[in-house]
């Protein structure tokens, strides 16, 4: 059915024309937030919003440019695409590491305890009630956005390094980097430390480069990681924890479609900004086509699983996503929901329903 709309429309299912000019526009949001900021920002009033700005942008290239490029669905030009996810090695983190966490393990294992490492927040956060419960979980519905503040600063300066020495991802070994991965990751941090330090050392004043370094980092930890746990970490979505060995026990389209959730599809400004990431069924079920096709391929989504009896889980407004997030973090906080106590958030939803492949879903 899919390939049938872009046969009948005739859209190309990769970015086209639109993307180089969405990309220049979020790069010059970056490249003007980031010159007031250190050039001409000089009073609170003018500084604040700025630094805002500029952590806005660095996220929207992240949803917009990095991951269509790093899905391969920015452009049919494999050069192309390898130069928009290397937009996330621009801005400091590392499209190799990236590439094994987010292709390979999260869109394959989504929601998978001990191998989709996107929903391993230990000790801080429990999102399933097979991770361990600390008692100050009990009040993670409360603290998770002063948390998600440090996300992108920890990602580029620990995580990446981290990973890298290991050689492993939430005990998935990774591919050997080449020497030229390697030699991108060090250019690429150290550019990072250049424009986010060295730079604004020259123009700014130590105390005020760290309080604008703080916020501008904390709004594009807190606009990601948000963004991500309202596609996965809400009371509708499924989690798994199979044993050692045991293979997953829903087909995999419907694993994708029992752990993934939509929010605010009608939203256009935020489907704009976050890169369709808001239709995160239709990413996830369609991951090398562009975001711009998510509105488009979203009701032929829901037409397919409802002739099938599989539900797509949505949530209509960005509100009631993240009340389902606050109410899912709260509960899994409560004393009541014990390591392995089989609660219905962790549970297969639809293995009585007739099982719908990937290539059904594709079609």
């Amino acid at each position: 059915m899919v390939d049938d709309y872009f046969q009948r429309s005739g859209h190309d299912p990769r970015g086209g024309a639109r993307m180089v000019l969405k990309t220049a526009t979020f790069f010059l949001w970056f490249a003007a937030s980031y010159a007031l900021l250190v050039l001409w920002a000089t009073a609170w009033w003018t500084a604040v919003p700025l630094a805002i700005s500029l952590g806005l942008s660095l996220a929207g290239i992240g949803f917009s440019v990095m991951h269509d490029g790093g899905h391969r669905a920015y452009s049919n030009r494999p050069g192309t695409n390898r130069l928009a996810a290397l937009s996330l090695d621009l801005v400091g983190a590392s499209s190799f590491v990236w590439h094994f966490k987010h292709n390979v393990l999260h869109h394959t294992y989504t929601n998978v305890v001990d191998a989709d490492d996107d929903i391993e927040f230990k000790p801080f956060f429990r999102l399933t009630s097979s991770q361990p419960r600390r008692w100050f979980h009990r009040l993670q519905f409360l603290y998770w956005p002063l948390l998600l503040c440090f996300l992108t600063t920890k990602w580029i300066l620990l995580d990446d390094l981290r990973d890298l020495a290991r050689g492993h991802i939430a005990g998935h070994r990774m591919p050997r980097p080449s020497a030229s991965d390697l030699l991108i990751v060090a250019v690429s941090k150290l550019n990072y430390l250049v424009w986010a330090f060295a730079i604004p050392l020259l123009f700014v004043d130590p105390l005020n480069l760290l309080a604008g370094y703080a916020l501008a980092t904390s709004v594009a930890g807190l606009v990601l990681g948000t963004v991500f746990q309202l596609a996965h970490a809400v009371e509708d979505a499924s989690f798994f924890a199979p044993e050692e060995g045991a293979p997953l026990s829903l087909p995999w389209a419907e694993h994708q479609l029992a752990t993934t959730v939509d929010f605010a599809r009608a939203n256009r400004l935020l489907t704009w900004y976050v890169g369709g990431l808001n239709h995160q069924v239709e990413h996830h079920l369609f991951p090398r086509v562009s975001h711009r096709h998510y509105p488009a391929l979203a009701p032929l989504v829901r037409k397919v699983c409802a002739r099938r009896g599989v539900p797509v889980l949505d949530h209509a407004t960005f509100a009631g996503a993240l009340g389902a997030h606050l109410r899912h973090l709260y509960r899994m906080g409560c004393p009541a929901v014990r390591q392995g106590a089989g609660d219905s958030a962790d549970l297969p939803r639809s293995e009585h329903r007739p099982a719908l492949t990937q290539g059904q879903a594709i079609g």
